[in-house]
């Protein structure tokens, strides 16, 4: 749960199909059975680093080494019993003369009212694993300062208003969260896209040139050879978003790049750029300006500056080339349909 910020019931009940391995990452389905809901997430793993002087600004925990090791670790019980596929939690109970397995769900009688009584311990009230959720929950309002888009990652704001926020944490700290908006307002305003030229994109070859956007030889040579491609622009790290936790490949690609600090766009993304103000368009006929400037104002912005930073002539060559490439724009399926309801 640490690892993915995942609910307890999506995470008790993942099996090995559930998970799949890669040379850096590994990508998890998970399933919400209360809300019939299944989404694939993707952890990259953390670079291996040095002694550290001081400890991290943000706790890091590997997903893919854990489900790894706890595979590792229920295989042989449950191929020995036929259980297909390998949960990634298992329990052994050992029930004179063998041993008997059980998954970690009711099903199986493995319950959190079933522990408390094997560990000897007693709560007041009705013992229920989710009142540990609201506990978790609290913590969780200290660390990020009451910030409700960070507490409510996995379910709405308003499951939040209604269930968590009653208590007292977020009364206490309310003035953290004013200065918390008021950043990240003024962040959105000051950070944006890196926009590069024709000379700028053919220096970037040059040592200094990668020292001064603060990018390392390999990434440079991604950059220029068009491996971190987000649809409208490069992204210096697709797995650092600002828009989504340490580790996942960025959620909002590529609907939000021209609004993040980690994006380049580079002369190539000419047409890409075209297609986005199009749309922007569109959108702007479909919701009231309020709304449409709430949602799509500074990205509006950013992408008019791009387009006027290029010549009248490469903007007509981007459009024809649109035209004879049939171009399309690598939007997802919820930016086409979220506003024709």
């Amino acid at each position: 749960m640490a690892a993915t910020g995942r609910a307890p019931e999506e995470v008790a009940a993942l099996t090995e199909d559930d998970i799949e391995f890669g040379s850096a990452s590994v990508t998890i389905d998970f399933s919400k059975s209360r809300a019939r809901a299944r989404m694939r997430q993707a952890f990259s793993a953390p670079e291996p680093t040095g002694p550290a002087l001081l400890p991290p600004a943000r706790p890091r925990l590997d997903a893919g080494e854990i489900c790894r090791l706890l595979l590792e670790l229920n295989t042989p019980l449950a191929q020995r019993f036929g259980i297909s596929p390998v949960p990634l939690f298992l329990r052994a109970a050992m029930n004179w003369p063998g041993v008997t397995p059980a998954r970690l769900d009711r099903a199986s009688g493995s319950t959190f009212a079933g522990w408390l009584q094997e560990q000897g311990l007693s709560v007041d009230g009705r013992p229920d694993i989710r009142r540990l959720r609201k506990s978790s929950k609290v913590e969780k309002a200290i660390t990020f300062k009451g910030r409700v888009s960070d507490i409510a990652d996995d379910h709405s704001a308003q499951t939040f208003h209604g269930h968590y926020a009653h208590g007292t944490t977020l009364k206490v700290i309310a003035g953290s969260v004013i200065t918390a908006a008021q950043t990240r307002w003024l962040n959105t305003a000051l950070a944006g896209p890196v926009m590069l030229g024709e000379e700028a994109e053919q220096s970037l070859s040059q040592p200094e040139s990668a020292a001064a956007l603060g990018l390392s030889e390999e990434e440079i040579e991604l950059l220029r050879t068009g491996q971190l491609d987000m649809g409208v622009s490069s992204c210096r790290d697709p797995f650092a978003s600002p828009y989504g936790r340490a580790g996942q490949l960025c959620p909002v690609a590529p609907t939000r790049c021209l609004e993040c600090r980690n994006a380049f766009v580079l002369p190539s993304n000419l047409p890409q750029l075209l297609l986005f103000s199009d749309h922007l368009e569109r959108l702007q006929l479909k919701l009231t300006p309020q709304l449409f400037h709430a949602l799509w104002g500074q990205s509006r912005v950013n992408v008019t500056a791009a387009i006027r930073a290029r010549t009248d002539a490469e903007i007509d060559h981007a459009r024809r080339q649109i035209d004879d490439d049939k171009t399309t724009l690598p939007l997802p399926l919820s930016a086409h349909v979220e506003f024709d309801a």
